[in-house]
């Protein structure tokens, strides 16, 4: 099983718990994801009783460099993929079963004698 990093995690949490984005669209929730680490960055009396300070707010930075690698990462191809020349994206909304959608109608003159 892929090993991924916190905020990746947490990214595909938030979309995929929030209607209006889905689990596809989890780069568009790294922000917000990284929000909520900085939040919990600097620990509160009960986790400072229960370990070191210092290493937690290390490994919260740890968590928060990796939000530049995520961003920087090409997005993924759409899931139906993309028109012959890579320009076109054809997500599934689009692409249908009906093969009359890609019949191309050509104008008289440029119809094949």
């Amino acid at each position: 099983m892929e090993q991924r990093n916190l905020l990746e995690r947490l990214a595909r949490h938030l979309a995929a718990a929030n209607p209006a984005f889905g689990p596809d669209h989890w780069q568009e929730q790294v922000e917000a994801a990284a929000g909520l680490l900085a939040i919990i960055k600097d620990p509160d009396d009960v986790m400072s009783q229960a370990g070191d300070d210092h290493v937690w707010r290390a490994m919260i930075d740890a968590a928060l460099r990796q939000r530049w690698a995520i961003a920087s990462a090409p997005a993924a191809e759409p899931p139906g993929g993309t028109d012959e020349e890579g320009d076109i994206p054809l997500t599934p909304d689009i692409v249908s079963g009906n093969r009359a959608e890609w019949v191309h109608l050509h104008e008289p003159q440029e119809k094949p004698k």
